[in-house]
């Protein structure tokens, strides 16, 4: 609001409106309807609701509010394309409390969305006045109904009586797809898959082997969507050090993506300071923009978020209000940082052998060590630091990150599912949003996460894989190598994911 105030947007949107023609507004945009918020309680918003706006409480749940809730309205009709059943996606720490007596007086129209024991303004709308507290752009085939209905001006239309009595609300199990993505040796961008976080095929002490390729990104993508991914996260693993910032291969990944997958877009990997080709010094608040535009809806901080961390603390904890964290979340919003944390376990054999945060583990390692701490690493899990996941999540969430992807080296490519007692250990530290991830390989994998710790998603890398399998023979006196690739074995989609849940009783976003 401040900075539409003094860009002197104010009185035209008032005038707009008053004028009488169409206005829709969108997350923030549903937010400035409003008189006040408890964030910044001396800017004024445009006070056509005289109500204020409220932090939800994060003592009970995770702040902010991510992920794919309900929008409804309490007569059994679509108001502009809303339906009880659809679900949208929803990402803000604060909101509309649901007032009936103000709302009603001034006859707006409400839908309602409920995130545990706090009901909230989904959606909103009087006369030529229609706003949003989700991103219908970023809500898939729901969304994008609703946007078709406003812009036809198809405001109320009947609904049939199932509708309503078969809605569930509620903030859904959010099942996140992952891709890898790097150069591979013939200099092509394809999505590939680690084991332990080493992407090329082990061919045994002959040397390295090719790149995994497991597809195209922007096909895969596609996929992943239609078969009901929440959202799609994209790690780049590579570097460009020869190649401008603005032609950076992502940058059409992330560009192309968006005209056919209408979920949230992640990107992750060089969100830092970077010096062009050109020599120009381009801020990560900088290069966070560039991919914003392209496409992306938040960016994934991985070890420059602990070499920050490390800072903090050598500081006293104090905020320098340079980190990539403080500078993208201070102009995006904190819901558009991710930090991904890349862990391994260590063992020790008491608390006291080590200054890091500990727990006793159900898993001693084979020299009876029942104690363990989880070291943050850098440069893609190749190098350790004297620092713990605790010390490195207080710090970003300080600086202020808006979720966590929570990786775990040991459990990366070995379908053995997620680390239970990691994930269960951060969620009793933190109040952001955690996302587990590693070691996912069958949908029972999904329930057992969610049924047994609190995250707040899971995410799921190269659930179509393919198998591997190198035969040597010799043939003329010479060695002749032969790959063979095949579906795996028990190879999962997203939809298989989905169902299991469902069929399990968790509260699942379908697809339409």
């Amino acid at each position: 609001m401040s900075q539409l105030a003094s860009g002197g947007f104010l009185e035209p949107i008032k005038e707009h409106i008053n004028s009488g023609k169409s206005f829709m507004g969108i997350c923030v945009g549903l937010q400035a309807l409003f008189r006040t918020s408890e964030e910044a309680p001396d800017v004024k918003g445009l006070g056509l609701i005289p109500v204020s706006l409220k932090k939800f409480d994060s003592s009970n749940k995770s702040v902010p509010h991510i992920g794919w809730n309900s929008a409804i309205f309490a007569e059994n009709k679509s108001y502009y394309g809303l339906n009880p059943r659809s679900k949208y996606y929803y990402v803000h720490s604060y909101a509309a409390p649901l007032d009936t007596t103000a709302l009603q007086t001034q006859g707006w129209k409400v839908a309602t969305g409920k995130y545990q024991d706090e009901t909230f303004i989904g959606a909103l709308g009087k006369g030529n006045v229609f706003a949003t507290q989700f991103h219908p752009e970023k809500s898939g085939q729901a969304g994008l109904r609703v946007l078709d209905a406003f812009l036809k001006g198809k405001e109320i239309e009947e609904l049939p009586a199932s509708d309503l009595s078969s809605a569930r609300d509620g903030l859904t199990r959010r099942i996140i797809a992952c891709l890898d993505v790097r150069t591979n040796d013939d200099g092509d961008l394809v999505v590939t898959k680690g084991d332990q976080y080493d992407v090329r095929e082990k061919f045994g002490a002959e040397g390295k082997g090719q790149v995994r390729n497991l597809g195209k990104p922007v096909d895969m993508a596609k996929k992943y969507y239609q078969e009901g991914a929440d959202e799609v996260t994209f790690l780049n693993i590579t570097s460009y050090r020869n190649c401008p910032l603005a032609d950076v291969p992502m940058l059409e990944v992330l560009r192309q993506t968006s005209e056919t997958v209408f979920v949230p877009l992640t990107i992750g990997g060089g969100i830092k300071d970077t010096t062009d080709t050109d020599g120009t010094v381009v801020s990560a608040l900088n290069v966070a923009k560039i991919y914003f535009k392209s496409g992306a809806d938040k960016v994934s901080i991985g070890s420059d978020a602990v070499i920050a961390a490390e800072e903090y603390y050598a500081s006293g904890r104090k905020l320098s209000g340079k980190t990539a964290i403080e500078t993208i979340s201070n102009a995006y919003g904190k819901q558009a940082v991710v930090i991904s944390v890349d862990p391994r376990r260590i063992y020790v054999s008491s608390p006291e052998d080590t200054t890091h945060h500990t727990f006793e583990t159900k898993f001693p390692n084979e020299q009876g060590q029942k104690y363990c701490w989880f070291q943050c690493t850098i440069k893609g899990g190749r190098e350790g630091r004297d620092f713990d996941v605790k010390q490195l999540i207080e710090a970003v969430e300080a600086m202020g990150a808006g979720e966590i992807l929570l990786n775990c080296i040991d459990k990366d490519g070995t379908n053995s599912g997620f680390d239970l007692e990691l994930i269960n250990d951060v969620k009793s530290f933190t109040t952001i949003p955690v996302i587990a991830s590693s070691g996912a390989g069958n949908p029972e994998h999904f329930a057992e996460v969610f049924e047994k710790t609190a995250t707040d998603a899971a995410l799921g890398a190269g659930m179509v894989r393919k198998s591997i399998y190198w035969i040597s023979s010799f043939w003329y006196g010479y060695q002749a190598n032969f790959l063979y690739k095949q579906f795996h074995r028990g190879t999962y989609a997203v939809s298989d994911v989905k169902k299991h849940l469902r069929d399990g009783g968790f509260l699942i976003r379908e697809v339409e």
